[in-house]
């Protein structure tokens, strides 16, 4: 890597419609940098902050995937897909459940928890990634995995969907909570709408949308940002 490499932090707004590694691209043509990475994954139906890492910046990714992250969630009840998302195939419907015992099912999913990760996720089996297994019709048996339900703060509960700002650790899946909120209450349910809102110290409010990255790049934060105390 040259010295006069471009180095730093990059925090970008995703859109619906993209993966993650579509944004990575971009910002390797739109800084002309190979070395690109970036901290948690969101899926293509997600929007929201991508922390983007550039050139030396790279090197930050495990200290910095540890922060909390906060996610504004829609979750539908009666209905449970494959994907555990509204991208999938209904697998099982069932009635409403009631408020208690979806308020129940939400203490239940604080904490220090274990999660079984979605069927369509990249866990590997045996060396091969989860989705690829799962769309060859392969049966799966994911180990669930230790995560941290930081909180959730429920607002609107209308209908068959409620609308909650979720805090957690890395490597947790709003997904599997939300499949895992649906079947605690007695019912089914799936992640209809997903944006992240904070990584850590930095919120989308401060993110330039992918869409703009083909213009002029931003400059990129500096590596002390991401280190120095909050």
């Amino acid at each position: 890597m040259k010295s006069d490499s471009p180095e730093g932090l990059l925090l970008v707004d995703k859109h619906a419609g993209i993966t993650s590694h579509d944004v990575v691209d971009a910002v390797r043509r739109a800084y002309g940098e190979r070395s690109v990475g970036h901290l948690g994954t969101l899926d293509p139906f997600a929007t929201g902050l991508l922390v983007v890492l550039v050139g030396r910046a790279t090197r930050l990714a495990t200290f910095l995937d540890i922060e909390p992250k906060v996610y504004e969630a829609v979750i539908t009840f009666c209905a449970e897909t494959d994907t555990d998302d509204a991208t999938g195939e209904i697998t099982r419907s069932t009635g409403q459940p009631s408020e208690p015992d979806v308020r129940a099912a939400i203490t239940t999913l604080t904490g220090d928890i274990l999660q079984v990760p979605p069927a369509y996720s990249a866990k590997k089996i045996g060396g091969k990634r989860a989705y690829a297994a799962a769309r060859a019709g392969e049966a799966l048996d994911l180990e669930p995995a230790p995560v941290t339900v930081h909180g959730w703060d429920v607002g609107a509960f209308t209908g068959a969907n409620l609308a909650a700002t979720i805090t957690c650790g890395g490597g947790t899946y709003i997904r599997a909570l939300a499949r895992d909120l649906g079947r605690l209450s007695g019912s089914a349910a799936h992640l209809s709408s997903l944006r992240r809102t904070r990584v850590g110290r930095f919120d989308v409010g401060d993110a330039v949308p992918a869409a703009d990255l083909g213009a002029a790049p931003p400059p990129l934060k500096k590596l002390e940002v991401a280190v120095a105390p909050a």
